[in-house]
């Protein structure tokens, strides 16, 4: 096998496991440049900063296609509306819902679709919420939940502070692939685990401000609510984009 198939088979086996990977971790993978990445990999109808990377197949099967964006600094990354829309159908939350990494805004509409009254609050400043940081920040109200797409590095934090804070119930998007590793969850009242199908694209923030419609996740997600009350093992059931239970 030449050099180059073995880093594009590098560079493939990694979007397998990553739906989103930086440009810094595509070079290390391929022993490629940042620029000539960009050369060889970029998509001319797209901005520099997005780049699709075409995995060929075997003969007879379309080629598929993922996209690579540089890792956003404060880990800004944007789910799709029906992931909350979903979730507010199927679980019960009594009182406020605060999102408190609450981005573009997309939980809180979504919340207040539902019927919920809804606080949102964000430690940057995004054009929505108030600016708080979360970690140091006092609950809005006596009666709330929390429902977040939190900084995936700061996930055990946010579950942890919401707790201490009295949330009633917290529910945070958090990557299916990392749950084996995630032990800090044996100790917190799971309650369920939600696996979102199909795949959601949640790219950074920033590409849905430009406008653009991202497609073709690569990584597994998952709802996982956190109950105050729960006691024993979680359930874990599909929620479907389109309605039901599966």
């Amino acid at each position: 096998m030449s050099a180059a198939s073995n880093q594009t088979s590098s560079l493939s086996e990694e979007l397998e496991r990553e739906r989103i990977i930086s440009l810094d971790k595509a070079a290390e993978l391929t022993g490629l440049s940042q620029d000539s990445l960009r050369r060889h990999y970029a998509h001319p109808n797209k901005k520099s900063r997005v780049m699709q990377v075409v995995d060929f197949p075997p003969q007879g099967k379309r080629p598929r296609y993922a996209h690579i964006f540089d890792r956003d600094v404060r880990d800004f990354y944007s789910e799709p509306a029906w992931c909350s829309e979903r979730l507010f159908a199927v679980e019960l939350f009594n009182g406020m819902i605060w999102d408190p990494a609450c981005g573009l805004g997309t939980i809180p509409r979504s919340a207040r679709a539902a019927g919920l009254s809804s606080f949102a609050s964000d430690i940057a400043d995004h054009g929505y919420g108030e600016r708080r940081d979360f970690l140091a920040a006092s609950a809005p109200t006596t009666i709330f939940n929390v429902v977040t797409n939190p900084p995936f590095r700061s996930a055990r934090e946010f579950v942890e502070r919401a707790l201490t804070v009295g949330a009633s119930k917290t529910a945070i998007i958090f990557p299916t692939a990392r749950l084996n590793a995630a032990h800090w969850l044996e100790t917190l009242p799971l309650a369920r685990i939600w696996l979102l199908t199909p795949r959601p694209s949640m790219p950074p923030g920033e590409v849905i401000l430009r406008g653009e419609k991202p497609g073709g996740g690569k990584t597994d997600f998952c709802w996982l609510i956190f109950d105050r009350t729960h006691e024993g093992p979680p359930s874990l059931t599909w929620l479907h984009r389109d309605g039901g239970e599966r």
